[in-house]
């Protein structure tokens, strides 16, 4: 399968003027696409997997949609805007696969509208509120290294269709790790108000470490990441324990998640299958 294949079709019209009040009005981003598991492959994990990197996407992707008009320069704004939108693709199309290989047969709007919190299985780290710059920059920073090193590992899938949405997802991931990397440095190695905050926003998101390689195993990369990062901005990386509460993939959430997702999914909900 072409690696490419997958995400053209995000490009593609519809024959169709009507379009979801809500959501996409596009097709199916696996319109097109042979979607046959193949033999060999545990649907029920690879359904698993697809709905939680999808929720990690989704959820960061609407954190990050907050910065608008809320960035500390439009150059920012636009980016954090962009990184979302890759966010967002990403989430639609795990979403797609994910209805395609847990018998539902349900669309990417059903995954990210009709669900309840308890429902969603993303990591604690991506539903925290934004917090100042430096912590949003932190987090990005942690979750786009530990993202980064699941997809290099996901390109190897013996499903294609994953396999393909990985490979164009370490496109987006690395330049989501570089941006997040140049600020903390930038922060880490500026004023002393910005060193504080940047060191701050490392500790905070420090104790979320373990349940991310709970989810998946790349201590050594990440680690080595935010060492080489964090010191190249002055900062000694904190040695936390473990943050409190449940873990995400288990739909154990923090108080934070239910309002995002109300946010998320209002008109959706008010106003469901409208169209305009």
């Amino acid at each position: 399968m072409n690696d490419d294949h997958v995400y053209m079709t995000l490009a593609e019209g519809h024959e169709d003027d009507t379009r979801w009040a809500y959501g996409t009005g596009f097709e199916d981003p696996l319109h097109g696409v042979d979607t046959t598991v193949p033999d060999g492959v545990d649907t029920d994990g690879l359904a698993a997997l697809c709905l939680a990197l999808g929720d990690d996407a989704l959820v960061s992707a609407q954190r990050l949609a907050e910065w608008t008009t809320r960035a500390p320069e439009l150059e920012e704004e636009m980016a954090l805007a962009n990184i979302g939108l890759d966010l967002l693709g990403q989430a639609r199309l795990l979403y797609a696969r994910c209805g395609r290989t847990d018998g539902t047969g349900r669309g990417e709007d059903a995954y990210a509208y009709f669900r309840d919190p308890g429902e969603f299985r993303n990591v604690t780290l991506a539903e925290l509120p934004n917090g100042d710059f430096a912590f949003s920059m932190a987090r990005l920073l942690v979750l786009s290294s530990w993202r980064l090193a699941h997809f290099e590992g996901l390109t190897a899938s013996a499903d294609p269709v994953l396999r393909a949405i990985a490979a164009k997802g370490v496109k987006e991931l690395t330049y989501h790790r570089q941006y997040a990397a140049e600020w903390v440095v930038r922060l880490g190695d500026g004023t002393e108000e910005s060193h504080r905050r940047m060191a701050a926003g490392l500790e905070r998101v420090t104790p979320y470490l373990e349940e991310l390689f709970a989810a998946h195993d790349a201590r050594e990369e990440v680690l080595a990441v935010l060492r080489q990062v964090a010191g190249a901005g002055g900062i000694a990386l904190p040695e936390t324990a473990p943050a409190a509460g449940g873990p995400g993939r288990e739909g154990r959430h923090t108080e934070h998640l239910a309002p995002l997702l109300t946010e998320l999914q209002s008109v959706a909900r008010a106003h469901p299958e409208a169209t305009w």
